[in-house]
């Protein structure tokens, strides 16, 4: 087990080049790492990473990405030394802009979590459940990139990797017991390589809320708008709302205005902006919509509302047989399956993630036959004890 210490042992604040080296160096012979960040992008695109804080063998270092250059962390992040992390996603992505590159070996405790009965949970959630610690309480809206920092503020900071070590000697332990070691293992490596930063611009037109009611032409008026406000917000580094509102695009894609006096009545933009370079930049993307969805074949899609309608009663079953999997297995269902997952399977698409891995050891055939009519879902007494769904034979 872990050796746990405590924040008053020395916290290390690296503020130079030369510090992040030797420290870097260190860190480098040791088989485990501990990492987070604080990062803002309130006001950027990009997100701004504030602090990066890792623990490693007997040191804790907090290191200001604002004097140091946070790239230096890149043979670390290469090496073959295991990261060990807390809901990671957006640190990867902070590391991914920041560095330029992530950790080669990844566990994150959160997503190991998962396969034991917990869903999406915290860092504090974890720390209460299974090392009876409370994190210290702080300022949830510090900004991190204001300097100087407190010492207090600097201690926080800390906490985020103080007691991952010992945290993870528990999951590991329990995943261990489970049989579940391999599965997790499985799943830290699926997030490790999952495209990080920005996704293709020409899907932002799925981030839009409200555009699912869109149809027909004014569904590629739409993409074509996303499309163009997410490279104009990559270009400033400044957020996408700030570019243009998604009331707007919704608006623009409905109405398909053609002029900017016609432009100039969408709400959200008030006639100056229609008649200037932005709104000469809406009406083109409205024009490329137009010309794209005269000459393509097919609507641009969104989470899965162009599958075959014989096959959509099938998400509801199928989703009401994974969240049961999930139940009985003690395994977060948002982990198992998302509905993206099951339109994949029902789409038959290539390396759907149902039918692969530690995902397909849970299901196995199960979604097959209930397709092919060869099992049925009913209510009854479970082999384990209690009540619940499960698969019956059919005639």
């Amino acid at each position: 087990m872990t050796k746990e210490r405590s924040t008053t042992d020395h916290v290390e604040w690296i503020d130079s080049d030369v510090a992040l080296r030797d420290f870097v160096s260190f860190a480098c012979n040791h088989e485990t790492y501990y990492l987070d960040t604080e990062f803002h992008r309130e006001r950027t695109y990009y997100p701004r990473v504030a602090l990066v804080q890792i623990q490693v063998g007997d040191r804790l270092a907090v290191i200001d990405p604002l004097s140091a250059d946070v790239s230096l962390l890149t043979p670390l992040l290469h090496s073959s030394s295991l990261a060990v992390l807390h809901a990671a996603q957006q640190d990867l992505d902070v590391l991914s802009h920041a560095c330029g590159a992530i950790p080669q070996r990844l566990f994150d405790t959160q997503l190991a979590a998962g396969f034991l009965g917990h869903s999406t949970p915290s860092l504090s959630s974890l720390l209460s459940t299974y090392l009876k610690t409370t994190l210290p309480k702080g300022d949830r809206l510090t900004d991190w990139l204001r300097r100087p920092l407190t010492e207090a503020q600097v201690t926080y900071a800390a906490n985020d990797v103080l007691h991952l070590p010992s945290l993870q000697d528990c999951i590991v332990s329990e995943l261990h017991e489970r049989g579940r070691t391999e599965w997790a293992s499985e799943a830290c490596e699926e997030l490790r390589n999952r495209p990080t930063g920005p996704g293709d611009p020409m899907n932002a037109w799925l981030r839009v809320k409200d555009v699912r009611g869109l149809r027909g032409q004014s569904r590629w008026v739409a993409q074509s708008l996303a499309h163009w406000r997410e490279l104009r917000a990559q270009e400033l580094d400044i957020p996408v709302r700030h570019v243009l509102s998604d009331i707007v695009i919704v608006s623009v894609a409905s109405r398909i205005p053609r002029t900017p006096n016609e432009l100039g009545h969408i709400r959200g933009l008030d006639d100056k902006m229609a008649r200037g370079s932005v709104g000469a930049a809406i009406l083109d993307a409205v024009a490329d919509g137009i010309a794209r969805a005269d000459g393509e074949l097919a609507l641009p899609s969104s989470d899965g509302d162009d599958l075959d309608r014989s096959l959509r009663p099938a998400v509801t079953l199928i989703s009401a047989w994974v969240n049961e999997l999930a139940r009985q297995q003690h395994i977060d269902p948002q982990l198992l399956a998302t509905r993206s997952d099951i339109v994949d399977l029902l789409r038959h698409a290539p390396r759907a993630r149902l039918m692969e891995g530690w995902r397909a050891d849970i299901v196995g055939n199960d979604v097959e036959d209930l397709l092919q009519g060869r099992r049925a879902l009913s209510f009854g007494p479970l082999q384990n004890g209690g009540r619940g769904l499960r698969l019956v034979d059919t005639p």
